[in-house]
């Protein structure tokens, strides 16, 4: 009866413990894990015909990357010449790098002859005109592209009526010969018309003008954009070394969980597989995206197999995370020993979130950050996450409330730790979206364009650390077992949780044996009613908590088994 007051006294004002903040958690893990469009691309090839308009070619380059233009293929049925002339120019503010395709159709007036999408924009550019290459059936191959010896100018506003001088032809026309680059300090390649002057944006435009406009003729030309480190681009260059260094951190995470789960592996619980699967997925996925970055680095562009395989093991493991905070809320293994009818809903919710992460993830590769059905489909996975994070906030308050009432403070301690790093991870997320809005989203320029990569890298960083905590506070150990569902402390009936929760008198639940009677009617002794007590206690009371409560840690199948075995051997 002490007990019994003492826990009537015992107040839990959680109810509302994570409603203040739970708004904040929502736009959490609807940015977390986001996932990046492909690769930029640093080798083109195109089929340029009579009706085709000028080839806009845009790339984040490094300093002293080298631009080469080759055709490869040509048709010419009759004589013709041609003029290549191309435009380089250097943008510094990525806002206005973004949407050039759509700025160029808009702007065929402002833009007049020039060759430049945005000609009011700032930046710095270099145009050049090669020499008239003559085309025909019996042509072998097609003549190399000379360098152009022209410098970068700044852009300046174009006057009208203003006629090209000598100084402007020259420099428009004057390029290296190769026969006299040996005596020159001039480093010159094959097929290289152009090398870049900073690091930063760039975009090429490449216009090939027929002698006869009404003429039938294609021509098959290639670009690669080369530097010292390769193709990949300089805002993608730190996304490639991101990705090794986090492929090797799951990599120790793996190790380490291993070792721990081969020490303990008899007093393992069913919530350390899922960690197990989530580290697992984590390293193939940054695996997998540092395979892509690679290949993107090597061969110029990326494999559409590749990218499509890396977005279907990223939405995997997407889902499985957020499968492994929900049954860590639901208090799986801890407080229940099994989910049960709520099992189907969280399977439900994976498999929708898994089917909409695919589609998205193959939308956005094939077609585009801004199309569309990926904005659709990215709408619906943020309501979906919001529904997760609102689940997740709900019954980790409830599970937190429900040991509370039990006085359990080895379980209580685990996932106040586990609330303690949530709270950790929205605060983190908030001072970041602040910042990246300082950074990204203003409407004027975007000059900070070499720390794009961050924006993708932070939220995957951030759930590393997340995970990391998860293994340190759900580690395999030697009291595996203190965490572990024990039905003589834990009660896994809801509805009974739910009834002594609502209950105004504690002690009204609380059944007492009531002394047997006599069949006279009279009571017993004291001295009898003494030994009925001992013989009662040896009868049903167990030697030690194993022997109950190993039976109901079994899988609802399990239990059917042995209980057929026993019933077909009383049979």
């Amino acid at each position: 009866m002490a007990a019994a007051v003492s826990m009537r006294t015992w107040s839990c004002p959680v109810a509302g413990v994570f409603y203040p903040w739970r708004l904040l958690f929502v736009l959490l893990l609807c940015t977390l894990d986001v996932a990046v469009a492909a690769p930029e691309t640093g080798v083109w090839k195109i089929t340029v015909v009579n009706t085709s308009r000028p080839l806009l070619l845009r790339k984040s380059m490094y300093k002293d990357t080298d631009i080469a233009l080759k055709v490869v293929l040509f048709g010419c049925p009759e004589e013709l010449t041609f003029t290549i002339h191309w435009f380089l120019k250097y943008y510094p503010c990525h806002n206005e790098f973004n949407n050039i395709d759509e700025m160029y159709a808009l702007t065929p007036l402002s833009r007049g002859e020039s060759l430049d999408p945005n000609p009011l924009g700032q930046g710095e550019y270099v145009e050049h005109k090669h020499s008239p290459i003559t085309c025909n059936s019996g042509l072998r191959s097609f003549p190399m592209l000379q360098k152009a010896k022209a410098d970068p100018r700044v852009v300046s506003l174009p006057i009208k009526g203003k006629e090209a001088d000598e100084n402007e032809t020259r420099w428009i026309t004057e390029e290296y010969d190769s026969s006299a680059a040996k005596n020159s300090s001039v480093n010159l390649k094959d097929n290289v018309i152009a090398t870049t002057w900073k690091d930063g944006p760039y975009l090429l435009v490449v216009r090939i003008l027929p002698s006869k406009q009404d003429a039938h003729w294609n021509l098959t030309v290639t670009v690669e954009m080369k530097g010292s480190h390769g193709y990949i681009s300089i805002t993608e260059y730190p996304l490639m070394i991101f990705y090794m260094v986090m492929c090797i951190v799951y990599i120790l995470y793996a190790l380490l969980w291993f070792i721990w789960a081969s020490c303990y592996w008899k007093d393992l619980l069913r919530i350390q597989f899922w960690i197990a699967g989530v580290i697992f997925l984590g390293m193939v996925e940054k695996a997998v995206f540092c395979a892509e970055y690679e290949n993107t680095n090597a061969v110029g562009s990326a494999s559409p197999g590749l990218l499509i395989f890396a977005e279907l093991v990223s939405a995997l493991k997407r889902t499985l995370a957020r499968l492994l905070v929900i049954i860590v809320s639901l208090g799986y293994g801890i407080v229940k020993p099994r989910l049960g009818t709520v099992m189907h809903r969280v399977v439900g919710l994976g498999v929708l979130y898994f089917s909409c992460a695919s589609i998205e993830g193959v939308l956005r590769i094939t077609g585009g950050r801004d199309n569309g059905p990926t904005l659709i489909t990215t709408i619906v996975l943020a309501v979906l996450d919001s529904g997760c994070i609102w689940f997740i906030s709900f019954h980790l308050a409830q599970t937190i409330k429900t040991l509370k009432l039990r006085r359990n403070p080895v379980k209580l301690s685990l996932y106040r730790h586990f609330t303690n790093t949530l709270i950790f991870a929205v605060i983190a997320s908030i001072i970041f979206m602040g910042w990246t809005a300082k950074k990204f989203w203003p409407a004027g320029c975007q000059s900070d364009w070499i720390e794009l990569w961050v924006e993708d890298a932070f939220w995957r960083f951030l759930f590393s650390l997340i995970l990391l905590v998860i293994m340190f506070l759900w580690r395999p150990s030697a009291n595996n077992q203190r965490y572990a569902f024990t039905p003589l402390i834990d009660d896994s009936d809801d509805e009974e949780i739910e009834e002594f929760i609502a209950s105004t008198n504690l002690a009204d639940g609380i059944k007492l044996r009531v002394a047997k009677s006599e069949t006279n009617g009279t009571v017993k002794s004291a001295e009898t009613n003494l030994e009925d007590d001992l013989k009662w206690v040896e009868d049903n009371i167990p030697s030690s908590l194993t022997d109950v409560a190993l039976p109901v840690l079994l899988d609802s199948d399990e239990e059917i088994m042995t209980t057929r075995y026993e019933m077909s051997k009383l049979e």
